[in-house]
């Protein structure tokens, strides 16, 4: 379990072919954090056991399966892309951002970035997605937790607005249209859809 609140980036140092996964090795930027083998960490929203001790100079490596690598963002990874990294949360952590499991829901796909007043993504949802992004609601964009500026069901996209401090502590300030992005629908919204569409009076 997560919670949103990116802790800091990494780079991705190494990538080894394993059969049809891989070996992916991050060196993290600036970090106290010293996983240990088992150890689970959110690699930009993507829930990753740590394969073994860290390198030195905070390199952590990863073993990603096939299914990872197909249904999330991880699978474009080249050597140099940086992404986000987040600890695992314990009983005693602070819930800045939402309760985030490290379960991709999707891919979206940016569609808009302002760069005015405001700094504001507008993303694609795929498919099924859009019933649980209620307005004002949480998301989990490449692991970092947002709220949900503007939602748009007909077109099937939402907006994130980015403040200053996610732009320089994260990589969402990096995104460009067309760009690909982790995306986990909040964990509450799923269970009361799912619970109204197959138990609930009427049903969806």
């Amino acid at each position: 379990m997560f919670t949103g609140l990116v802790q800091t980036t990494g780079e991705v140092v190494a990538i080894e072919r394993i059969g049809g996964g891989l070996r992916l090795v991050v060196r993290a930027h600036r970090w106290n954090h010293r996983p240990q083998p088992g150890d689970s960490i959110a690699v930009s929203g993507c829930c990753l056991t740590v394969a073994d001790h860290p390198g030195r100079e905070g390199e952590i490596p990863f073993d990603v399966v096939p299914e990872t690598l197909r249904l999330t963002t991880l699978g474009g990874l080249v050597v140099g892309s940086r992404v986000n990294l987040e600890s695992s949360a314990t009983l005693e952590t602070l819930v800045g951002g939402h309760l985030v499991q490290g379960h991709v829901d999707g891919l979206g796909r940016v569609v808009a970035v302002e760069r005015g007043q405001e700094y504001r993504v507008r993303i694609a949802v795929p498919d099924g997605l859009m019933e649980f992004a209620p307005p004002k609601g949480s998301v989990a964009v490449a692991g970092v937790s947002l709220t949900l500026a503007v939602v748009d069901p007909a077109a099937g996209s939402f907006e994130v607005a980015l403040i200053p401090t996610t732009l320089e502590q994260t990589t969402l300030g990096e995104l460009k249209v067309g760009d690909l992005v982790n995306l986990e629908m909040d964990a509450m919204a799923k269970t009361v859809v799912h619970w109204l569409k197959n138990f609930g009076p009427g049903r969806l």
